[in-house]
């Protein structure tokens, strides 16, 4: 009985305590505010109190807005005092002076609310760290720049005047939007970070740019710490030492990391911006983990340095539409090393894709209690938000591509060009999805070969008088083989017949555009001429496929199902929901490759080769009632489909 009397006790007084403990932002703020982040020092003051960041990565465009509350909670229930987010350039300024932050009508509309998600983070005690670009990385399409940048001659990423032009329009616009959040205004806001991993540019290392991204920063009323972040053994090539803080990024040899931080700048606070608690996933390759015990190791290694940190991804999020960026480590031959992420951006993080937690959640937890000396409130974990893998469903109309691009308005082009230099969206190009190429009224002689000058931006479909030619991408292998990237001056054999009054279309998919360089990403066919038997064509009828969501829900014609057909093709199901849709995840390993499409919203990619068999579905993409699910199908359907309540991995 002694015993359960002092364990009573305990629980008494730990309840007593966590009950008059302060809040984040009423321990630091409850005498008003007279200053912001310093480092000044060798310790953060926030308005004249020590204070070390334990951050964590949340992107807001990554995760369905009904989330974001849900999502924050959870990280700061883990202890976490921060959360930080990148600003993505392509999607709030979508088409070249069109904007939207919520309400501007784009495809993402939903996701981009960037005021809501900074006064939900400060409501639930969370600071914020801002990483504003105009580069972001992130393993996000062109590392956050928008498409329609290539449609002019421009060096991205310096003083380039013409480059410059646009991060001024941009950041005139944004800044504004962010500056009453800061917390010298009262809002969440306590530093913001110029460019990103700018030391990567090496040699082409732009100082004006730097400064010049500075000077707009505080010409539209920015006042809170500025910093810049890169792996610390690239020095001080990608920072102005006296004008910004700089933090580090990395996952390994911690001590060494921050050893070398506090040699670059001594005397100055120690800030990991980018602890890697995970990796990304490539398709096509074995997915990425990270065991608890690495994880555990190099965090705590971190904590008790100590330094502040930021664990990068805390919550991963998803690669929704086509916002999956790539890797590429031979800028100089267009395409060559080329390597696609895949739509989850699950990053083995602490909250996985779907927000539950895994063990990773609960050793930083224990670590943020252990290290942190200043005790504040913190909110009880959240309870899971439930999963259901929702009953099989059926395929049961098909629409064939053809029929599917009678309803896009066509382009005409003497030459084969990049989607991005397509004349439409406002003069802004094709920023997405796919570009057909049609040919008309050809003379095949048989076994007539079809020669594609450079490489294919990303991979091709033939199709010859609506049949497909060319080979299926089903298995990591057939990367290998004509149709992808990684040929160069590529042919193919397109009929064994003559053929009269033939047509011939190219079906171009766009897999992302890579995010850690800052050369020319066109995509589609451009780098040559197509030839059939060494005559180039010429005269080409081009369909921009980008798969909007009115275009989608406004499709018609649908027929009957062939699952016997092979090629590019629409296939529909409903899924009837009879009670509060529920969050769940879309099994696609018995298709082979293509895109699926929720009520008009396309939710990701899929491809059999792997290593994710299944895409992330929200709860908020469906209604009570019947939901239109669409498949673009590019080889064979599976016929039915099949949901799971989590992630599914396999390589074929």
């Amino acid at each position: 009985m002694a015993i359960v009397a002092v364990l009573q006790l305990i629980f008494f007084v730990t309840y007593i305590s966590t009950q008059t403990l302060p809040t984040n932002y009423e321990y630091y703020t409850s005498n008003g505010i007279s200053s912001g982040l310093s480092s000044d020092q060798t310790n953060f003051i926030l308005n004249g109190k020590e204070i070390s960041i334990y951050s964590g990565a949340m992107h807001y465009f990554r995760v369905p807005k009904a989330y974001w509350r849900d999502r924050l909670r959870k990280m700061r229930a883990a202890g976490l005092n921060a959360v930080e987010t990148y600003i993505p350039w392509n999607l709030h300024e979508y088409e070249s002076g069109r904007y939207d932050f919520g309400s501007g009508g784009s495809e993402m509309q939903d996701f981009l609310d960037v005021a809501e998600f900074l006064k939900i983070a400060q409501e639930e005690d969370l600071f914020a760290i801002i990483r504003s670009g105009p580069f972001i990385c992130g393993e996000f399409e062109f590392g956050g720049f928008p498409s329609w940048l290539l449609r002019e001659e421009m060096t991205v990423r310096t003083s380039d005047a013409t480059y410059m032009k646009y991060v001024t329009r941009y950041f005139n616009v944004l800044m504004p939007i962010l500056a009453p959040f800061q917390f010298q205004k009262g809002g969440s806001i306590i530093a913001m970070q110029v460019e990103n991993e700018y030391a990567l540019m090496w040699k082409n290392a732009d100082m004006v740019y730097l400064k010049a991204l500075r000077q707009l920063m505080l010409d539209n009323g920015i006042i809170e710490l500025l910093v810049t972040s890169d792996n610390p053994d690239r020095g001080t090539v990608g920072t102005i030492p006296e004008l910004f803080l700089m933090t580090a990024n990395y996952d390994k040899n911690p001590v060494t990391q921050l050893d070398m931080m506090k040699e670059l700048q001594p005397n100055k606070p120690l800030m990991t911006m980018e602890y890697w608690a995970g990796w990304f996933d490539s398709w096509g390759v074995s997915h990425n983990s990270k065991t608890l015990e690495e994880f555990e190791q190099v965090y705590e290694a971190i904590l008790s340095y100590p330094s502040s940190v930021n664990i990068y991804m805390f919550h991963g999020g998803s690669n929704f539409r086509f916002l999956n960026g790539a890797s590429d480590t031979d800028a100089s031959d267009g395409n060559a090393a080329f390597q696609p992420i895949t739509s989850s951006y699950d990053y083995d993080s602490p909250l996985t894709e779907g927000g539950d937690y895994t063990e990773k959640y609960y050793k930083a937890k224990e670590l943020l209690a252990k290290y942190n000396p200043i005790q504040t409130k913190l909110p009880d974990v959240p309870e899971l938000i439930p999963k259901i893998a929702y009953p099989t469903i059926t395929v049961n109309q098909q629409l064939y591509i053809d029929d599917a691009l009678k309803s896009l308005q066509s382009v005409y082009s003497e030459k084969l060009i990049a989607m991005e230099k397509l004349d439409i969206n406002n003069d802004s190009g094709q920023s997405y999805g796919y570009i057909v190429y049609r040919k008309e009224n050809l003379k095949l002689e048989a076994n007539s070969v079809l020669t594609i000058e450079g490489r294919i931006c990303d991979t091709i479909m033939v199709l010859v008088n609506g049949k497909l030619v060319s080979h299926w991408l089903e298995n990591v292998k057939d990367l290998d083989q004509f149709g992808t990237w990684r040929w160069k001056d590529s042919y193919l054999t397109l009929t064994e017949e003559e053929l009269e009054g033939a047509t011939l279309e190219l079906v171009v998919e766009n897999w992302g555009r890579v995010n850690v360089v800052s050369y020319k990403q066109y995509k589609g066919l451009y780098q040559g001429a197509a030839k059939i038997n060494n005559v180039e064509l010429t005269g080409w009828t081009i369909f921009p496929l980008e798969f909007k969501k009115s275009w989608t829900n406004s499709l018609s014609g649908w027929g009957s199902v062939n699952l016997d057909s092979t090629g590019p093709s629409l296939y529909k199901a409903t899924l009837t929901i009879a009670n509060e849709p529920q969050d769940t995840f879309v099994y696609m390993e018995n298709w082979k490759k293509g895109i699926v499409i929720v009520n008009g919203f396309v939710i990701g990619r899929y491809a059999r080769m792997g290593p994710v068999q299944t895409l992330y579905l929200p709860a908020p993409f469906l209604k009570q009632g019947d939901n239109d699910i669409v498949i673009f199908e590019h080889f064979k359907p599976g016929g039915d489909i099949s949901f799971s309540t989590e992630h599914i991995y396999a390589i074929h």
